[in-house]
């Protein structure tokens, strides 16, 4: 039944019993929704140790479903049930995690929330902003072609890529006499060249070859390429100490001079896995419309990518990239990568 919106206010208005209670500083949140989505959500939320909402449950259309425990908490009431259940909890924000939100929908009732006050969130902005990642599974078309992300604004990009060439080069110049010394250790220890190339998937889909110092025996890969694993018996003890601090990657500086790459963006692929990700992942090749990067937002935010399972995780967080870039965010995860990097949190 519906209710006016005089009713929510004074429900949401009545006095605290006790006067020196402090003011919470985490949200009560109820989760509109049972389905796929919203577990992800009430899982992430329940995990997150600092997280600024307490999830107290989730609701269904099914009565006969209410008791059963998703996540942690449990399914505490149908939709029909909605303003009770706000007004008992002391509710703050609602969370709309529905497939179809075409019937059966409360809107009336979520339109007086709103009105008075109470946060009503979409299901797929809120576990994107608390995660740092867009769920793809889950995500329709409709939500990347309405999107007001994935803006590739002239002027960004324009200076992005002087940021790139400033940055690279004065690297390049910097770390030349690294660059000897890395080389002579490498050449010391093992038969080979200082230098490997691979080809890689760049954008939109151009392939190109990648600059790394070596860091694996000469033959690592004459059984075929291979997924690479943290602790790769083919890493050499010298390149286990390069990947160890990143420095395997400060070659493609180069690549970045040269315009294949940027210094933040998507990790770029080889060919033979890029084929075999886009049939298995959806939205896979939407990485490959920005230039690669030698660091990224899933290479500080998720470990290394040993496996198919960790691509499709790792893409998520590219999407995310994708869809927020800007300036600030690149400035924001070159200084993330320093700091991952004298923390020593292994290779990505």
């Amino acid at each position: 039944m519906r209710m006016n919106v005089m009713n929510v206010i004074h429900a949401l208005n009545q006095p605290v019993p006790n006067v020196m209670r402090l003011p919470r500083l985490r949200k009560r949140l109820l989760i509109l929704g049972t389905g796929q989505q919203a577990k992800e959500l009430g899982q992430l939320l329940v995990a997150q140790r600092n997280s600024r909402y307490d999830v107290i449950g989730f609701l269904d259309r099914d009565p006969t479903r209410v008791g059963v425990r998703l996540v942690n908490p449990a399914i505490i009431g149908t939709f029909e049930q909605l303003f009770e259940i706000v007004e008992r909890h002391d509710v703050r924000t609602i969370a709309v995690c529905l497939d179809d939100r075409r019937s059966g929908l409360p809107m009336e009732t979520l339109l007086d929330f709103k009105s008075a006050g109470v946060e009503v969130v979409d299901g797929h902005q809120l576990f994107e902003q608390e995660s740092g990642r867009l769920s793809i599974d889950l995500l329709k078309p409709s939500a990347l072609i309405f999107s007001s992300g994935f803006q590739r604004r002239a002027l960004t990009m324009g200076l992005k890529r002087l940021m790139d060439l400033l940055l690279s080069t004065a690297g390049l110049l910097v770390l030349a006499p690294l660059f000897a010394l890395v080389g002579t250790l490498i050449k010391l220890e093992s038969d080979g060249p200082m230098f490997y190339r691979q080809l890689r998937v760049g954008l939109r889909g151009k392939p190109y070859m990648i600059w790394k110092f070596r860091s694996m025996q000469c033959d690592a890969e004459e059984d075929g390429a291979r997924w690479a694993a943290v602790e790769d018996p083919r890493i050499t003890r010298v390149g286990r100490w390069l990947r160890k601090w990143r420095m395997d990657e400060l070659p493609q500086l180069i690549n970045v001079v040269k315009g294949e790459m940027s210094l933040v963006g998507p990790r770029p692929e080889r060919p033979v896995f890029v084929q075999e990700l886009r049939n298995k992942i959806p939205y896979y090749d939407l990485r490959h419309t920005v230039r690669p990067g030698i660091t990224g937002w899933a290479q500080i935010r998720f470990r290394y990518a040993a496996s198919p399972k960790d691509a499709h995780l790792k893409l998520q967080y590219d999407l995310y990239y994708l869809k927020n870039l800007s300036l600030v965010l690149d400035l924001r995860i070159l200084l993330e990568t320093i700091r991952v990097v004298l923390c020593k949190k292994g290779a990505r």
